[in-house]
C-alpha cells in the first residue's frame, strides 16, 4: 500500500472511505496527479516515483494552516 497527500482548496469535497479515480499528468522532469474530477493535485513526483494504480481510497481529510489536504492509499500491488 502507498500513500499519497493531496491540496484541496476547499473543504467537503471528499470522505473518507471514498474510492477516487487519479489522472497522471507529465512535466518536463516529473509527473503529479489530479483527483478526478479536479478536487485535488498532488506535489510533483519524479519518475521512479511514478503511480502504478489509478484508483485509491480516501483515508483521511484534514485542515491544517496551508489548506486542505486529503491523504489517499493506493494498492500498488495491482496496477488499473
Amino acid at each position: 500500500m502507498r500513500q499519497m497527500e493531496f491540496k484541496m482548496e476547499r473543504q467537503g469535497l471528499l470522505e473518507e472511505g471514498q474510492e477516487v479515480n487519479v489522472t497522471e499528468s507529465a512535466l518536463p522532469t516529473s509527473y503529479y496527479y489530479t483527483i478526478t474530477p479536479a478536487v485535488a493535485m498532488s506535489r510533483n513526483y519524479q519518475a521512479y516515483e511514478r503511480l502504478q494504480s489509478r484508483k485509491g481510497i480516501v483515508k483521511e481529510v484534514k485542515e491544517t494552516p496551508r489548506g486542505f489536504y486529503t491523504v489517499v492509499e493506493f494498492d500498488e500491488d495491482e496496477p488499473t
